[in-house]
């Protein structure tokens, strides 16, 4: 009777341990800079991650299994990506969430020619399509956004500095690409300033973008650094219209250094988060309403950078929910080769019009930083045409 009870026992044990299996989260890998200079960028794409996570459980998870993001600090090092890359490779993991700037993803991407599918969260760099490495938020190779609302506000004398890391060189070259385009044929790149993000001065460069006197400048940096193009320009007296990153429109950012912006304002190419109920689509405005509502339960509230991995994390998990939790690597890329119509807080999605981002520069409009209001306001529709000025 005893060796029955234990037949009994060891049968419904052997029966609950695929459903006790089947209920362990599955882990969806990131690779962030949650300590180091841009920190800031990683904690806050960190507790977007978390916001998509309790949305996905409280929904159903992926088939009834929860998901749990997993995330390696890699210390804004590059170094370090690439050997947290390798260890999550060697795991034959399907996706890598991360890192959170150019030069990371840079050094990874030799990793990953044949998988897995690495989302890079950082707006600057670029793919061949076909490739298993994808990035956030959508790119202007040629600033041709950008440059029509300057035209557009008869701002033709640019002056620009941008960083001697990764994601300043992506800018120089988007900006030549984009002086050079017929319809910028009035443009005049007056004064062309570098310096390395380590630099804690860079008075000089600011003395010649001022004598070169400009309608415009282009500061292109992002958190500390970008702070040292403010106070610069501040301590130079430069009081002219400030175009610079959206990797600073955060209330950290602004919190730190906004009493340095300039009175001639301080202007962003962004996403729909910020254009307001006028400009988008009933889709995309559900989109942002479930993102606002999900940080909100933690306290935040929706930025550039917390969209850099909301919406690679939605469409990764739209992937999961719909091939399962075997996906392999080369079923997500060619599932986001092939995606059409999806809608995130971005708006919406077209992987085959836009390879290896699913959005186009038609996805951008300019923002101006209004102090008063302590927002960013739109003034230009989706594509830069510029707004009447209020």
């Amino acid at each position: 009777m005893k060796f029955v009870r234990f037949l009994l026992v060891a049968a419904l044990l052997a029966t609950m341990a695929p459903a006790a299996r089947a209920a362990d989260p599955y882990e969806i890998n990131a690779i962030l800079p949650l300590t180091g200079n841009i920190a800031f960028v990683g904690q806050t794409q960190l507790q977007a991650l978390k916001g998509v996570e309790a949305y996905i459980n409280r929904t159903g998870g992926i088939g009834g299994r929860p998901i749990s993001f997993v995330v390696a600090d890699d210390q804004n090092d590059p170094k370090t990506s690439v050997l947290l890359a390798q260890n999550l490779i060697a795991k034959n993991v399907p996706v890598i969430l991360g890192s959170s700037s150019p030069q990371a993803c840079a050094a990874m991407e030799p990793l990953i020619r044949n998988g897995p599918v690495m989302y890079c969260l950082s707006q600057a760099g670029s793919a061949p399509a076909g490739s298993y490495q994808f990035f956030a938020h959508p790119y202007d190779p040629s600033f041709s956004v950008t440059f029509r609302f300057f035209r557009e506000r008869g701002w033709h004398k640019i002056a620009y500095i941008v960083s001697t890391d990764g994601g300043g060189q992506d800018a120089e070259r988007t900006i030549l690409a984009g002086a050079q385009l017929p319809e910028n044929k009035d443009v005049q790149l007056v004064a062309r300033e570098h310096f390395s993000p380590l630099d804690l001065s860079v008075s000089a460069q600011m003395a010649r973008i001022k004598a070169a006197n400009p309608d415009v400048v282009i500061a292109w940096a992002t958190g500390g650094p970008a702070g040292t193009l403010f106070r610069a320009e501040h301590d130079a007296g430069i009081d002219l219209p400030t175009y610079t990153t959206t990797g600073n429109l955060t209330a950290n950012f602004i919190k730190q250094y906004g009493a340095l912006f300039p009175a001639g304002s301080v202007y962003f190419a962004t996403v729909p988060l910020y254009a307001g109920d006028a400009l988008n689509s009933p889709a995309t405005r559900s989109a942002i309403a479930l993102m606002s509502s999900e940080l909100g339960t933690m306290g935040a509230k929706p930025d550039m950078v917390g969209i850099g991995s909301w919406d690679p994390a939605m469409v990764v998990v739209s992937a999961l929910r719909k091939l399962g939790t075997g996906m392999t690597a080369t079923q997500l890329r060619d599932y986001l080769d092939n995606l059409r119509g999806w809608v995130g807080v971005n708006g919406p999605y077209d992987y085959r019009a836009m390879p290896q981002r699913g959005l186009t520069p038609n996805s951008l409009l300019i923002v101006r930083w209004d102090p008063a209001l302590n927002s960013a306001v739109a003034v230009s529709k989706f594509g830069g045409s510029a707004l009447p000025v209020k």
